[in-house]
């Protein structure tokens, strides 16, 4: 799109991507996409309902189409809506509904027949139109039935979903430019929690054995896992045992793993092991909302000044700077100083900040950070190695946590758009300086950029604080944190919170209404509202009452991105309450929570308006019947993938699955060298057994599932709650 100001914006092109081109690449498609032009008559949405049948008449058969209603049809009219009628064609002949006027949810109910001609391959082809009085008609959509196999059946009803005209001719691909794209779809088939219970204790059972027993699944699922899926498979492999209360044990034996292979302290944890992949994974997943809250203030602060900042004086542009307050330019070399003052002035906040931060940490986190700091000490005992068991914490913390975020701010949820040129600067800056902390400020990592030169009080001064920080990080005990841990779950955390736009009905007419700003926020319990967010909350609606969590037409309000949540009263009635968010982003993440935290709430509506109940109708669909089943699908499951979503054990158990799967040929060829080396004596029999043994339990636990997916229903899908579709972009 081209953003217009004052006018609508304008369309340049499209990319559209099928189902069938992202099946056909599994790890994702990649690479640059041309933009077409987009015909009105290819942007079609919205499904028809028909019913369909071959009825037999004195004269011979005669083919019956009922055309009953539609749903989520395209707006092509200003007002927001259309002016719907059906067109249906067969053999020459050609009937046509009547026209619902501004709606996209039409409800016809009308019916049409045509002689039938046995053996004829002639198709029966229903379209949908908008109707104009002036202009053409739009076209909304067809759906073509093969009219053979209706003979065969001899009725056919359901929700058939429109399809585009494809019939032109297009305009050369590559004239209106090109996009880059990382698109990836996975399709999974999530099988009950039983089926997986043999992969899940047998994994289980390999950490808690640890690196001193014969436990070897490990290492194994390590050696044969490539550098390009590394960073999924520890991810799952971390969540599933996160789940399983034991993703301090598996990061520990990880630890175990990585330090009895490195003998040079300088390179611990620094490759793209296992184990860095699965402590990165573990702090996004157990340490964000810590993370928000030690790095959040700063980096807002960072955004609301906008100052320009430059320590390289190869870099320095003093015509950015403007005037000072003599109404001169600046000098290269105040420029420098200023840039300097307002560094130190961050990292001494951010370091405050850390410094305060100890009891906030998770108990999990600290924890694991107490196993880590003990084996490296434990493996470097000396006394030229005093730092390196800071440093194994920093690694993981400060540049593996800390810095990325600071780079890159969006991407950690911290702020909603990416910085521009001169914050991204001063941001790339500050992760430079955390960085130097972080190393414990060793002279290679002062060598590099001599020009950082002028923050080395604040770094110096950040390493003593740095490490006074870690000593009482890692001072945790085991009753400690099982009393933080069961603290901490006794607290709601807000899922989602910020300010929307209530409606409030001012009388009656559309007029009369308004939108009323305060700040929501949404817990596991309830949706609150405030007047600011610091002000006494007021619950709104419980959320064991919610029903549903939709969008609403944009025609009902004359505004965009208002969304409702219809729910149940005290006294069991139902009722809805209409939000407006102030972009479509904004939006789709607060149905996206609402949806979540509600999705297992007994009586889900299957169905609501889209519109309002104005006057003596439903907006969307005409109906005079306030109670009137609604006439668009719910999409309680249609969500965002996000953070801070709840662990679904069954899930993760999938996913690994489906990798082992994949290197199952490696796990066989590796059985046969354990089998070979057991049976010629070169390797120890006790350990070589066990991992001969533990990798036999695993192909079998493989096989078992391949059967048990090959025996699941392969002809109609799986019910919705065992299918996950999910689409990254």
């Amino acid at each position: 799109m081209d953003e217009d100001a004052l006018s609508r914006d304008d369309v340049i092109g499209k990319v559209c991507l099928t189902r069938d081109t992202l099946a056909a690449h599994p790890k994702g498609f990649s690479g640059w996409a041309h933009l077409t032009e987009v015909d009105p008559d290819e942007e079609v949405q919205g499904e028809i309902h028909l019913r369909l049948e071959v009825v037999a008449r004195p004269r011979g058969r005669r083919l019956r189409c009922s055309v009953l209603e539609a749903r989520d049809l395209a707006p092509k009219d200003r007002n927001g809506a259309s002016d719907p009628f059906v067109r249906v064609r067969y053999n020459g002949r050609t009937q046509e509904t009547s026209i619902v006027k501004k709606s996209c949810y039409p409800r016809w109910n009308e019916t049409f027949e045509f002689e039938l001609e046995e053996g004829t391959a002639e198709a029966l082809c229903v379209e949908a139109w908008d109707w104009d009085l002036v202009s053409r008609n739009d076209f909304l959509g067809k759906v073509v039935f093969n009219v053979q196999s209706l003979w065969a059946a001899q009725q056919e009803e359901g929700w058939f979903r429109l399809q585009p005209d494809q019939s032109k001719s297009r305009r050369g691909e590559g004239s209106l430019g090109s996009l880059q794209l990382e698109v990836r779809l996975r399709d999974e088939t999530v099988l009950p929690s039983g089926c997986y219970q043999p992969l899940v204790q047998l994994l289980c059972r390999e950490v808690k054995l640890g690196a001193q027993g014969p436990g070897q699944l490990i290492p194994l699922i390590e050696e044969t896992t490539s550098t390009e899926c590394r960073q999924d498979v520890a991810t799952n492999l971390l969540k599933l045992f996160l789940g399983q209360g034991l993703a301090k044990d598996f990061l520990d034996l990880l630890f175990q793993l990585e330090l009895g292979r490195t003998s040079e302290a300088n390179t611990l944890f620094r490759s793209n092991s296992l184990a860095s992949k699965s402590m990165e994974s573990f702090l996004k997943v157990a340490g964000m909302r810590y993370l928000h809250g030690v790095l959040g203030p700063i980096i807002d602060r960072v955004f609301e000044e906008k100052k320009y900042v430059e320590l390289d004086p190869s870099k320095v542009e003093v015509k950015d700077v403007g005037c000072s307050g003599l109404h001169r330019p600046q000098t290269e070399a105040e420029v420098l100083e200023q840039s300097a003052q307002t560094l130190r002035s961050h990292l001494g906040a951010l370091l405050s900040s850390l410094s305060r931060s100890v009891r906030a940490c998770p108990a999990v986190v600290r924890a694991t950070f107490r196993q880590l700091f003990r084996r490296v000490r434990e493996r470097f005992p000396s006394a030229q190695h005093e730092n390196v068991p800071f440093i194994a914490v920093t690694s993981f913390l400060c540049l593996r946590f800390f810095s990325p975020a600071i780079m890159a701010p969006k991407l950690f949820h911290l702020r909603e758009r990416h910085a521009d040129a001169r914050t991204s600067r001063t941001l790339l800056l500050l992760a430079k300086a955390v960085q130097n902390v972080g190393n414990m400020d060793t002279p290679a990592s002062r060598a590099k950029e001599a020009w950082m030169e002028p923050l080395q009080p604040t770094v110096r001064q950040g390493v003593a604080q740095l490490k006074d920080f870690i000593t009482k990080l890692v001072d945790i005990e085991e009753k400690e944190e099982l009393d933080l841990q069961r603290a901490l779950s006794l607290q709601a955390p807000p899922v989602k919170e910020g300010p929307l736009f209530i409606h409030r009905t001012k009388g009656k007419g559309p007029l009369m209404s308004s939108f009323k700003k305060l700040h929501f926020s949404l817990t596991t319990e309830a949706l609150s509202f405030a007047k600011t967010p610091n002000s006494k909350k007021s619950a709104l609606i419980k959320l064991a009452n919610v029903r549903a969590a939709e969008k609403v037409a944009e025609k009902s309000f004359g505004s965009s991105h208002v969304m409702q949540v219809i729910y149940e009263d005290d006294a069991g009635k139902p009722q809805t309450v209409y939000l407006q968010c102030k972009c479509v982003n904004e939006l789709n993440q607060w149905l996206s929570a609402l949806r979540k935290v509600s999705i297992s709430n007994p009586g889900l509506l299957g169905s609501y308006h889209p519109g309002v109940f104005r006057g003596d109708k439903w907006s969307c669909c005409h109906q005079k019947d306030k109670s009137d089943l609604g006439c668009d699908k719910t999409r309680s499951r249609v969500t965002l993938q996000e953070w801070n979503d709840p662990l679904d054990h069954d899930l993760e158990a999938q996913l690994i699955y489906r990798h082992l799967l994949g290197v199952e040929a490696a796990l066989r060829e590796k059985r046969r060298e354990l089998s070979a080396g057991t049976e010629a004596g070169s390797v120890p029999t006790g350990p070589g057994e066990a991992a001969e043994d533990a990798l036999a339990q695993l192909l079998r636990v493989l096989r078992d599932l391949q059967e048990a997916h090959r025996s699941s229903p392969t002809g109609s899908p799986p019910s919705e709650p065992n299918r996950l579709l999910a689409l990254q972009t």
